[in-house]
C-alpha cells in the first residue's frame, strides 16, 4: 500500500503518549496511528451498520420483506 504524509496537529497529551508508547514497545509512532484509525473505522463502520438496522425495524416494508424472505428460507429447509 503506497504511503503518502500528511500534517495535522494532536493535543500534547496524545503526542506525549504516542511518544511514551512507541518508545515502550520499539514501535514507530505511525504504526500506532495506523492500527488505531483502523480500529476506529471499523467500530464506526459497525456502527453504521446497527444504525442502519434499528433504522429498518421501524420500516413496515422492511419487516415485511424480511418475514417473507424467512417464509421462503423455512420452506427451503423444510424441503431438505
Amino acid at each position: 500500500m503506497k504511503s503518502t504524509t500528511f500534517t495535522s496537529s494532536l493535543p500534547e497529551e496524545l503526542l506525549d503518549l504516542l511518544d511514551s508508547y512507541a518508545g515502550k514497545f520499539n514501535v514507530p509512532k505511525n504504526r500506532i496511528l495506523e492500527k488505531a484509525l483502523r480500529v476506529y473505522f471499523e467500530r464506526m463502520k459497525k456502527a453504521e451498520y446497527i444504525h442502519s438496522f434499528r433504522r429498518a425495524a421501524g420500516d413496515g416494508n422492511m419487516l415485511s420483506m424480511a418475514e417473507e424472505g424467512l417464509e421462503d428460507y423455512l420452506k427451503i429447509l423444510d424441503e431438505k
